[in-house]
């Protein structure tokens, strides 16, 4: 962990508020360098950030939410949250009896532009309740949206496996590497052929293609850092700009500048 974050307790009472009377609660905070310590809470919890970038830790599951995108987390689910540098934080706790339909599972997701202008709308109704029958319309249209949401792939799959955690972590440890799987397979003192199994098994796809996954969730969060794409495939272990750049587009299904430019754009809009 970054020596620099601090461990931070948000005020979380939002999501332990069980009212029927209030069925969405919206809060928002600047957020710098902490992390939010792993907890749950009843209600179910929909993150975005207009700015900044966010690790969230579900499980053996690993998300990097930027303003690009949200996460849903539904009640009862222990999580984690580490804010990188500053993150204009929003969130909206939704109460367990305004729940049906919504999503089973935790993922994140491509965040609608309206989506996200019903959550800015429901924070400013604030979380005193006597909610007026148009604010009971927004927010039935915002349960509308959230259930339409679909998972985006944007996240990485980690282990309790005591073998194969030590490797994972090795690997994260230095996203630059160019180690093959032998390597890691010697180090661990078990055959390469087990090492592969141990990778479809405990985490649904194969070390290249964890290893892929993993450089592409740090240049989303390098990207959102501001960093330049010359700087990311550097530190990323990539030979050329171009290899980064086909890598990225190929499970994004756009460049890195196009991803910066709808950042932007989005940004721009919201500030109109």
């Amino acid at each position: 962990m970054n020596n620099h974050i601090r461990t931070y307790r948000m005020a979380q009472e939002h999501g332990y508020r069980e009212d029927p009377s209030i069925p969405v609660i919206g809060y928002t905070e600047m957020v710098t360098n902490e992390m939010c310590i792993s907890h749950s809470h009843p209600r179910g919890q929909l993150i975005y950030a207009t700015r900044g970038v966010m690790n969230v830790v579900v499980g053996n599951h690993i998300w990097v939410v930027n303003p690009l995108q949200g996460l849903w987390l539904p009640g009862g689910v222990e999580h984690q949250v580490t804010f990188q540098k500053d993150v204009n934080y929003y969130s909206v706790f939704i109460d367990a009896s305004a729940m049906a339909g919504l999503p089973e599972k935790s993922f994140s997701f491509d965040i609608p532009m309206f989506l996200k202008q019903l959550v800015f709308k429901i924070i400013s109704f604030g979380i005193e309740g006597n909610l007026t029958p148009p604010q009971h319309r927004i927010i039935s249209v915002f349960l509308d949206e959230l259930a339409l949401i679909e998972p985006s792939a944007t996240f990485l799959p980690t282990t309790n496996h005591e073998r194969l955690q030590k490797v994972v972590e090795l690997l994260m440890e230095d996203i630059a590497s160019k180690n093959t799987i032998e390597y890691y397979a010697e180090l661990s003192f078990m055959s390469t052929r087990t090492l592969s199994r141990l990778f479809i098994k405990e985490l649904g796809m194969n070390f290249s293609d964890w290893r892929t996954r993993l450089k592409l969730l740090e240049a989303i969060k390098r990207l959102g850092e501001k960093q330049s794409i010359k700087e990311i495939a550097f530190n990323l272990g990539y030979e050329t700009t171009s290899a980064f750049i086909y890598m990225f587009k190929k499970h994004l299904g756009k460049t890195p500048s196009n991803y910066i430019l709808e950042d932007e754009n989005e940004n721009d809009k919201l500030s109109a």
